[in-house]
């Protein structure tokens, strides 16, 4: 008996470390040609990877030329903010201001990229309820290399993270246009961070989180089966309605109607177009999150829109008032932009040129005439321009929107099955953004009149007429933006 166990143990020393070197060294599972070609083709058609096999992909990250196009439109859209909005809000103002204007955009920018970093990218893209999502990627934990899938299949998402963000910062920073030249920098700044919390990061998570409430492309439980390619309800309408309220609790700024308030730069506010309008490319075409036929399709509308915008909107001025002014080609340059955003992705070259012409007419009679019957400051026509041109293309992305150019609104998508968005698309789908404008609407002037008050009472939102007189670049930033004569 004693020479059995002896010689099983022997055995076991001998032959357990073979089978085990053995069943390490074993290959992994590998994929067949087939699968590769496969996947191949999903980068290609930015497509999902065949997950019906448990043998890893050979491109299990990021796809390259996905990652580089949307690092090129992050940049793009940062490019809007800094310089481009900072410029044609800039040359708009009076040159005694013109620095409060850059030290605005310069501000909220950083501020914004510290909130985003904290909880802003987690409160709209990580899953949660509706309304809202949750912290999972707080402090952008995980937010690495890899794709989050819920978003896009080939994209890094600290990538996608970074081009989000910039959607971010140009959105508050709209706002700075309607309370020019009056506004308490620290009150500024104030009133940006509860607003991100109040209206931005609900809104932009009920209409781009996986979800969200309005989500109805990416949410097959989407309660509302509405569409924004790039941010008609979320950057537009929020930021122009919001702007309307604030200045109008803020007031009129010293000697509106009575004295001259003339643009000090019109040189620099086409500077700051043309840079708005490139930048525009990575805002619209960019919101494909991938450089495939939807983003060529958006890079198409947007030309278009802008184009005819800033024709029509000069050509209106030149019938009704005798001569068209550069102001009114930029402005409608600018408002052709603003419409096409929320149905850059979804309309084809038809609708792109309704819009631009709706977008040269609509918003320059709220400019000239709305603003002119109610009396309201809105210094540089954020409302005019943004609100009424974010509501517009809204609404007509309802009418125009066609799955010939865009596959996500067929039931090919399944969430667009699952909600029922592919039976609405030329069928009621208006209404469907009719219920998102509402929304948009109602968080927008309540959240904004709330924040308002808050910031009222803590720092106050105006400065001194003293201040106002000698011009916020030297009361609130010590600086002159021009010396000499």
């Amino acid at each position: 008996m004693k020479k059995l166990i002896l010689f099983l143990s022997l055995m076991a020393v001998l032959f357990l470390p073979i089978s085990s070197v053995r069943a390490a060294d074993a290959p992994a599972p590998e994929r067949s040609v087939t699968e590769r070609l496969e996947d191949l083709e999903a980068y290609v058609n930015n497509g999902v990877r065949n997950a019906s096999t448990n043998a890893p992909s050979k491109i299990a990250g990021s796809g390259p030329g996905h990652n580089a196009w949307m690092m090129t439109s992050a940049a793009l859209v940062l490019f809007m903010t800094l310089p481009g909005l900072a410029l044609f809000y800039g040359g708009l103002v009076r040159k005694k201001n013109i620095l409060s204007v850059l030290a605005q955009c310069l501000g909220i920018t950083g501020l914004v990229a510290i909130l985003w970093y904290l909880v802003g990218y987690s409160l709209i893209f990580s899953s949660g309820s509706p309304f809202l999502g949750g912290l999972k990627f707080a402090l952008l934990k995980g937010v690495d290399g890899n794709p989050n899938t819920d978003y896009a299949a080939w994209v890094s998402q600290n990538v996608f993270s970074m081009y989000q963000m910039m959607f971010a910062i140009i959105t508050p920073a709209l706002i700075v246009g309607a309370i020019a030249e009056r506004m308490k920098f620290s009150a500024i700044l104030l009133f940006v961070t509860l607003w991100m919390f109040v209206v931005y990061f609900p809104l932009a998570h009920m209409v781009w989180g996986v979800d969200g409430l309005m989500n109805g492309v990416w949410n097959g439980d989407a309660k509302i089966k509405a569409i924004d390619f790039a941010g008609g309800t979320v950057v537009h309408m929020s930021s122009g309605w919001s702007a309307l309220i604030l200045c109008l609790i803020l007031g009129k700024r010293r000697g509106h109607g009575k004295e001259p308030m003339q643009p000090h730069s019109m040189v620099m506010c086409m500077i700051g177009t043309g840079m708005l309008w490139v930048g525009w490319y990575g805002f619209n075409a960019g919101s494909a999150v991938a450089a495939d036929g939807i983003a060529g399709n958006a890079f198409m509308t947007t030309t278009l829109a802008a184009a005819v915008g800033a024709f029509v909107w000069a050509m209106a001025e030149y019938i009704f008032r005798g001569k068209p002014s550069v102001l009114g080609f930029c402005s409608g340059a600018v408002a052709g932009l603003v419409v096409i955003t929320p149905a850059a992705g979804f309309v084809d070259a038809n609708g792109a040129m309704i819009i631009g012409v709706a977008a040269g007419l609509v918003p320059y009679l709220a400019v000239v005439k709305l603003k002119q019957i109610f009396g309201y400051d809105d210094a540089l026509d954020t409302f005019g321009v943004h609100a009424v041109g974010g509501t517009l293309g809204a609404l007509m992305t309802g009418f125009l929107a066609t799955s010939s150019v865009n596959a996500n609104l067929t039931d090919a998508n399944s969430y667009a099955k699952a909600n029922g968005l592919f039976q609405l698309v030329g069928n009621g789908l208006w209404m469907e953004q009719v219920k998102a404008i509402g929304i948009t609407l109602a968080l927008a002037v309540v959240g904004t009149v709330v924040i308002a008050y808050i910031v009222k009472a803590i720092t106050g939102l105006r400065v001194s007429e003293e201040e106002e007189s000698v011009g916020l670049d030297l009361a609130e930033h010590g600086e002159e933006g021009y010396h000499g004569g």
